[in-house]
């Protein structure tokens, strides 16, 4: 059914709640055409009816609103995820979405709604150790999103410039644009800060007189606490009550981790310091270690007396530019053209083990296959690292080369006999002697993949038409037309 457009005013007729801020006798219901086009509503249509409707009724009036609530499912549906405790998957719910509309509507309206328990998952860190997150249910997470998409415009006003993670219009590449600035600045001693498992110690009391501020609506204030306070059920079944903490994985989380930190923002914007925060990690750029060691110490005490937080010592010190790695990239001096962003020695370290886990050797599936999920990889990667500066992508090179090595290595692997191998590389371009001794020579696939009938086959036009590149990537956000790649030498063993 193609959806016809609805202005703000159509909007409001069909949507809107009653006059009497939810308290009618009876929920309105769509119908299932008023359903499916709503379930397409656009971002555009959505924030129209927002912006129509900023000052009308109290604010669990607009979470529930029907419009909010399919924008919010839709979301939720993108993001897709595991299933909470209940088990429901998130097509399970969307499916269910028609009944579950005015079930949801009523039960926050009326302040009935109880979210369901929070499954613990624990993941590996890239630097050890392990990071725990909290998967609530499918519901909850879609009521979450409803309350989100509410709050955003209410607080995001009020957090200061040098936040920037989870903010519509900032992120990675806006935190290291900024600490570039304040190096160049002549700031070149930065004060390192990682909170010790800050979501799992945040103060319920103090979140919640922060969320009273801008929240006059008890009704919301109520429900924000009754998440906060979920049980969590833990891998091995047990479940454990919650009274500190926002736990990692819902999609209110970050919004209420920006409320709490925010106080510290402020409070290094009184002290007159310069600092860049994403989230939990904070770095401060001061003008000599001698500074750095008396910020740290005076942010220390505020953090413990005032939020009641405490900084991870063994991640946390003041160190120079070129050894500190924040957010996967690093900084490097060049007196020429003075600080460049280069990609950390971690991130480089855990793109490699990716892409050689995405090529293995005992790859059982297609060819195809394995290029799709690789092109998906590197084009979110070439994405996030774009602001990298030329100098930091030289070495970018020989990793990608080395992907294509592996990839004609898989290639070759999947023709089981000699004539199978020699037909096959005939076939995609090479000539025929090439492409014999290939095939029949005694060696194993690694080192056939690198004799010159593999490379006839599947040459750099083969690879320019199947499989992306890191350093093109890069290019493509950086440079109006980029050169043909070259062949380095190998980096890593396969």
């Amino acid at each position: 059914m193609k959806m016809r457009t609805m202005k703000s005013e159509q909007l409001l007729m069909v949507f809107a709640d009653s006059p009497q801020g939810g308290q009618s006798e009876e929920t309105p219901v769509l119908t299932g055409e008023e359903s499916t086009r709503l379930h397409k509503t656009s971002d555009k249509e959505f924030k129209d009816f927002m912006a129509a409707t900023a000052d009308q009724g109290q604010l669990m009036e607009r979470i529930t609103s029907e419009i909010n609530l399919q924008v919010a499912l839709t979301k939720v549906v993108q993001n897709k995820g595991a299933p909470g405790v209940d088990g429901q998957s998130v097509k399970d719910v969307e499916q269910d979405h028609e009944t579950l509309v005015p079930q949801l509507r009523r039960e926050l309206l009326a302040g009935t709604y109880q979210p369901g328990d929070v499954r613990r998952v624990w993941l590996p860190k890239p630097g050890g150790g392990q990071r725990g997150l909290g998967i609530p249910n499918v519901i909850d997470r879609w009521v979450q999103q409803a309350v989100l998409q509410v709050l955003e415009p209410i607080f995001d006003p009020t957090f200061h410039d040098g936040s920037h993670g989870f903010r519509r219009g900032r992120g990675a590449q806006t935190a290291i644009a900024q600490a570039r600035t304040h190096l160049q600045e002549g700031l070149t001693t930065i004060v390192d800060i990682d909170l010790a498992k800050f979501f799992d110690r945040v103060n319920h009391q103090r979140l919640m007189g922060k969320l009273a501020e801008k929240i006059p609506d008890k009704r919301v204030l109520v429900l924000i606490g009754r998440m906060l306070r979920a049980r969590v059920v833990m891998p091995d079944g047990t479940s454990v009550a919650t009274d500190e903490g926002t736990p990692q994985g819902g999609p209110l989380s970050p919004l209420l981790s920006n409320v709490v930190l925010n106080e510290l923002d402020w409070e290094l914007e009184w002290r007159g310091l310069r600092f860049v925060r994403y989230a939990d990690d904070c770095n401060i750029f001061v003008a000599s270690p001698r500074a750095g060691l008396r910020v740290m110490e005076r942010i220390s005490q505020f953090l413990e007396r005032r939020l009641r937080l405490t900084i991870n010592t063994e991640k946390s010190a003041v160190r120079k530019p070129h050894q500190v790695h924040f957010l996967g990239f690093r900084f490097s001096r060049n007196r020429e053209k003075g600080w460049l962003v280069y990609l950390s020695h971690k991130a480089k370290d855990r793109i490699k083990d990716r892409l050689k886990e995405m090529t293995p050797r005992t790859w059982g599936q297609s060819l195809e296959t394995c290029l799709k999920g690789i092109n998906t990889y590197i084009q979110g990667w070439g994405a996030y690292f774009r602001i990298c500066d030329e100098e930091g992508t030289r070495s970018w090179k020989a990793i990608d080369a080395h992907v294509r090595r592996r990839i004609r290595a898989i290639a070759i692997r999947q023709q089981k006999r000699p004539r199978f191998l020699f037909r096959h590389l005939v076939r995609n371009g090479a000539s025929q002697g090439p492409a014999a001794k290939t095939a029949w020579s005694s060696r194993g696939f690694w080192h056939k993949s690198a004799r010159f009938g593999t490379h006839e086959a599947y040459g750099l036009g083969w690879f320019k038409d199947h499989l992306k590149s890191l350093i093109g990537e890069w290019a493509k956000h950086n440079l109006p037309a980029f050169p043909a790649a070259s062949e380095p030498q190998l980096i890593f063993a396969f």
